[in-house]
């Protein structure tokens, strides 16, 4: 065995070490994301560890909501590699006024990447770089159209012949200028060719010189080095990156439905991340076919690494590891001990967490909460030369209780969303309530199980309340219950206020259910009259007038139902509106005790729960 052999297996056997190292380290340093960490760990094993095996670019996509992390991954993972020499971040754009590069190559050559070498390439926010409109016609793009040469097989049209024949036209006007000059006995203000013709001559001819000392060469030196690769033509052929590692990063909305609650801070996290534990590559890739062309979509690859919601306890741990933080730092810098009661902690949580907003609003409801309130405290105490202070929250009083030596102190303090959930209208909560407590009541009735959470006081001036299902299986008769479950709402007001005095609240109510008898009848063929798919686009587009008073009689049929299922119910109704008015909001458990009481049984089932009809069981009933 040759000593550049053994050379070479110790160097592998260190760069696996290092990368398995890396790994630990992220895990450490994020929260909620250990899986993401390790199928990009593995993913980018063979360009970190042995790139000389590619002959084409490693390709990894980063889908998410926005704030899990995805930029910050990536950023990390480079500083941890050591490779930012080798890291380019581009954001590609449709916007011309954005940015004066118009190619990858052009982009490259500016970094100073080296072609042929393992260079990592992240672009991000990839959605804004669509190539079709939301009616899915072709967006005309002008820039950055080597970005699919760069996907296909890692090689990029250097430049065209004309961005050449420009310098080349150039130096030569300034090497006959200055000759001019000499010749007539003129000074010359600056021998050199200048900052802004140097960087054209390094990115058109791709040297590796230093930007100051190019910029020093007279422009008859200049001259001669761009014909002499003119001439080569080396400096036509394609940009070798096909041992560069892409990654992709994006917000991709149409794959995560609940990112348009961004708003929501009272949904409970673990709801929204069992949605997001649903989400598939075939979602992703569905989601790319709204922004790209298919055949774009193919070169994106195989490799989608999908960030989930984080869950409570993710929130909690990092609301943990911040308020330690603040703890060390205060140590550090004052010689106090800070002590901070759970309750602050929960202060934090009830203000600071927007599930599908990620990590960002907690970040800031920290320094908020606990760092501004903290600051004249330390100060006090470290002037007073005291050593220790004690800090929690009082919910009655809204205040900070400290203690600072013997001595006890407030702080009036009221949680931004807290103050907005209490100045919430109790006319507003009873109306909110009642809707909610519809849809609960025929949810029950319907499916047999309780809703995952009933809120309707809410930290928001626009939203009313919400009812959080579980997923369900879609059948013909699970899609006529989903719209009887969704009208529920604004029938159960006007049963109990009387028609006048029901809410617009319904309104997104109304649309779910039209767009689900919409697709019963055009999409899926459930309607015995149509049976053709009405959804179709392009050339193959049918007249989708023609069902429509067909899906008119279906919905007026089915909110008659409806009202009356809900009428024979009316005292669970009330029961159940009642309870959810003086909370506020009510869990599974608890919407199914009401439920019982009122003779409807409907199951407590995690979030994870799908309803599903018992076909295995049907199929061996079945006749032979």
């Amino acid at each position: 065995m040759s000593t550049t052999q053994r050379l070479d297996r110790r160097l592998i056997a260190e760069r696996q070490a290092r990368l398995d190292a890396v790994r630990e380290a992220l895990k450490e340093h994020f929260v909620g994301i250990d899986a993401i960490v390790d199928e990009l760990c593995e993913a980018v094993r063979i360009w970190f560890v042995a790139p000389e095996l590619l002959s084409r670019p490693v390709i990894v996509n980063l889908w998410g909501m926005t704030g899990v992390g995805k930029t910050d991954l990536v950023r990390r993972l480079v500083t941890a590699l050591d490779v930012a020499d080798r890291f380019v971040e581009i954001e590609l754009t449709n916007n011309d006024s954005t940015t004066w590069h118009s190619s990858v190559a052009s982009r490259l050559a500016e970094s100073g990447a080296l072609e042929g070498q393992p260079t990592l390439l992240l672009f991000d926010e990839i959605q804004r770089f669509n190539t079709l409109d939301h009616e899915g016609h072709p967006v005309p793009n002008t820039k950055f159209s080597d970005f699919w040469e760069l996907l296909s097989d890692g090689r990029l049209a250097r430049r065209e012949p004309a961005d050449m024949q420009y310098l080349v036209a150039s130096l030569d006007y300034q090497a006959g200028d200055q000759e001019r000059r000499r010749a007539a006995g003129e000074a010359i203000p600056s021998p050199g060719i200048g900052l802004w013709e140097a960087r054209s001559l390094k990115q058109t001819l791709s040297l590796d010189g230093d930007l100051e000392v190019l910029a020093r060469m007279t422009p008859a030196e200049a001259l001669r080095i761009a014909k002499a690769a003119r001439a080569s033509k080396q400096v036509y052929e394609p940009l070798d990156c096909s041992r560069c590692l892409v990654i992709i990063s994006g917000n991709l909305d149409e794959a995560f439905t609940m990112a348009s609650e961004g708003a929501e801070a009272d949904v409970d996290a673990d709801l929204f991340a069992t949605y997001t534990d649903k989400v598939t590559i075939v979602d992703v890739k569905n989601a790319l076919l709204k922004r790209f062309k298919p055949e774009q979509v193919a070169r994106f690859g195989n490799t989608h690494l999908i960030y989930r919601s984080l869950r409570r306890h993710d929130f909690e741990e990092l609301i943990g590891r911040e308020v330690a933080r603040v703890i060390d730092a205060t140590r550090e810098k004052f010689g106090i001990e800070v002590g901070i009661d759970s309750s602050v902690h929960e202060l934090i949580y009830r203000n600071g967490v927007f599930p599908v907003q990620g990590v960002r609003p907690v970040f800031s409801s920290v320094v908020d909460i606990l760092e501004n309130n903290l600051a004249r405290l330390v100060f006090e105490a470290y002037l007073a030369n005291k050593r220790k202070i004690l800090l929690r929250y009082d919910v009655e009083q809204a205040a900070l209780i400290s203690q600072i030596g013997q001595t006890s102190q407030q702080v009036p303090y009221a949680g931004r969303i807290d103050a907005i959930r209490r100045g919430s209208s109790p006319d507003k909560v009873a109306n909110i309530a009642v809707h909610e407590a519809g849809h609960a009541v025929m949810y029950g009735l319907l499916f047999g199980l309780a809703p995952l959470q009933l809120t309707a006081r809410v930290a928001s001036s626009y939203a009313g309340g919400f009812t959080a299902p579980h997923p369900v299986y879609e059948t013909s008769d699970s899609i006529v219950r989903q719209v009887k479950v969704a009208l529920a709402g604004g029938i159960a007001e006007e049963i109990v206020f009387g028609r006048e005095l029901a809410s617009v609240g319904r309104e997104s109510d109304r649309q779910r259910a039209t767009t689900l008898v919409i697709d019963f009848v055009r999409k899926h063929g459930f309607d015995r009259e149509f049976q053709a798919h009405y959804m179709l686009g392009d050339v193959y587009g049918m007249d989708r007038s023609v069902p429509e008073p067909d899906i008119e009689k279906m919905i007026t049929r089915l909110v008659a139902e409806t009202r009356s299922e809900l009428a024979e119910n009316r005292a669970c109704l009330r029961a159940l509106s009642l309870r959810l008015a003086a909370s506020g909001r009510l869990e599974a458990d608890e919407v199914g005790a009401v439920l019982a009481e009122h003779g409807i049984e409907a199951q407590v089932r995690p979030e994870g729960h799908l309803w599903l009809p018992h076909y295995a069981e049907l199929l061996g009933e079945a006749p032979h």
